[in-house]
């Protein structure tokens, strides 16, 4: 007869700073306070409840930049998870303060892979093993280089540069516990539902992996993908909803014996709201509102931003704010740089740095025809069309367009200003730092080709400065609607 226990597994990713319940079709959907009260629910009506985050906490709201992430430690301790691993959002405000943040955590923080180059010393705990009603359940937590570069600015910290290497890491620590008696071993990562399922693959089933509980990618399941055996999900992005595991534990082969899983809407019909957090989550927006909920400017409509990897209303428009602020020839834009989907018609201070937060340098430099010419056809490659996390498309500024033929994958017309652009012509280009310092990677561009060109200037010391100042100066602002890209398929 099998020895079988229930366990009812929670778990959220990519929370970005979501701490605010938003109004849709009259209703409304998300935010920490029913989240809450949806965990304290089960936890309630079920035994053995664990609840887990897989990385990005930070970023997404205001009301965490502007504490740097001490506001949703604050919250994240009262939503009390039971075990959290980092994502590449919890390296932006640096890595001192990485480690700050995760000494004010009333929560294990869990990474196998980060680590100090020089000593080889993990910065936090590989794993982490819950203990509940005689279960013991196994948590690793696995981050790629593919997802951190903005760490490579410390120049001290390593991670796992691809999936092979996690393997390994994962073998290594499983290895280390075979002759223990682990009921469940969960890998929390954050490097995307296309690398989990690679992952997945990869894994040696000795290792005894029984679920991949992702992030990164911010992919909304109906049910979990199941690769070697092994049901990989994730919870889309915000508070809007929650995964929901109940698993039938067999621990005498420490294993799973079945299991439901479902992805739940936070709302107010089966959400009850958590009145304490709420009154925490509501001083921080009263002091946010008060400080940013001046108008800075107005649109005659809502510019939208429905996806990164295509041209878009609102990637055009800060392009080319940013080009009349610098002055210019060209102004790139980070797509993934662009938080939200839509912005105006009345724009605040709130709203803008809501969807446009990432306070860092911009850099100008030049490049030749032949090499704008070259990151175009880089940028436009077939698998960029895909939806997927590890692809960075790039919004241009007026006086830009390129028509593209897909199906040959060549540039057909490339001008500037209505000229056709030759091979040694010249031009001023304007990217902010973390694509700049990442170029090679993003649009196939060594520096030291750029640095032949002259040396790259830092021109801005903090890129959103010059869209607020343009903003201010422009009571309404009217995008144009010159097409940048125009691709035949």
């Amino acid at each position: 007869m099998k020895n079988l226990k229930k366990l009812t597994l929670l778990h959220s990713n990519d929370l970005h700073g979501d701490f605010l319940a938003e109004k849709v079709d009259e209703k409304l959907i998300g935010g920490v306070s029913r989240l809450s009260g949806y965990i304290n629910k089960v936890r309630n009506e079920e035994k053995n409840v664990i609840y887990s985050i897989s990385g990005d906490m930070f970023r997404g709201s205001l009301i965490d930049s502007e504490f740097q992430g001490l506001s949703t430690i604050e919250i994240m301790n009262m939503l009390a998870p039971d075990v959290v691993t980092i994502g590449n959002h919890e390296a932006d405000y640096g890595l001192a303060h990485m480690l700050f943040i995760e000494k004010c955590a009333s929560f294990p923080i869990i990474n196998a892979n980060m680590y100090i180059k020089y000593v080889g010393t993990r910065l936090f705990n590989s794993h982490f093993i819950k203990e509940i009603d005689g279960m013991r359940v196994m948590f690793i937590g696995i981050l790629t280089e593919e997802v951190l570069k903005n760490t490579k600015s410390e120049g001290v910290v390593g991670t796992l540069i691809d999936i092979q290497d996690a393997v390994s890491e994962i073998s290594k620590i499983c290895d280390a516990y075979r002759t223990e008696d682990v009921d469940l071993t969960v890998l929390l990562t954050h490097i995307g539902i296309e690398e989990d399922k690679k992952l997945a693959e990869a894994l040696d089933p000795a290792c005894g992996i029984d679920i991949i509980i992702g992030g990164h990618s911010h992919t909304l399941l109906e049910e979990p993908c199941v690769v070697a055996g092994i049901p990989i999900v994730q919870a889309a992005v915000g508070t809007d909803q929650i995964g929901r595991f109940d698993i039938m534990v067999d621990t005498d082969k420490n294993c799973i014996d079945s299991y439901t899983w479902q992805c739940i809407p936070i709302t107010e019909e089966n959400c009850p709201r958590d009145e304490a957090l709420e009154k925490v989550v509501s001083e921080y927006k009263d002091y946010t509102d008060e400080k940013y909920g001046r108008i800075l400017t107005r649109f005659p409509r809502a510019y939208t931003h429905p996806k990164r990897n295509m041209e878009t209303e609102l990637g055009n428009l800060l392009a080319e704010c940013m080009r009349d602020q610098i002055g210019a020839d060209l102004v790139l834009i980070g797509s993934g740089s662009i938080r939200k989907t839509s912005l105006g018609p009345a724009v605040t201070v709130r709203d803008f740095l809501e969807i446009f937060p990432f306070a860092e340098p911009a850099f100008g430099f030049r490049l030749t025809g032949k090499q704008l010419r070259h990151i175009v056809t880089f940028m436009l490659r077939e698998d960029s069309f895909l939806d997927s996390e590890h692809n960075e498309w790039f919004q241009f500024s007026k006086g830009f367009c390129c028509e593209f033929d897909r199906k040959n994958h060549q540039v057909i017309s490339l001008k500037m200003n209505g000229k056709e652009v030759g091979d040694e012509d010249m031009f001023t280009v304007v990217m902010q730092k973390f694509f700049f310092e990442n170029i090679g990677d993003f649009l196939d561009l060594p520096s030291e080709e750029i640095e032949k060109n002259g040396r790259p200037i830092e021109v801005a010391t903090k890129a959103p400065n010059l869209l607020e100042e343009y903003f201010k100066d422009h009571e309404s602002i009217k995008l144009d609607d010159e097409q940048r890209l125009i691709i035949h398929t």
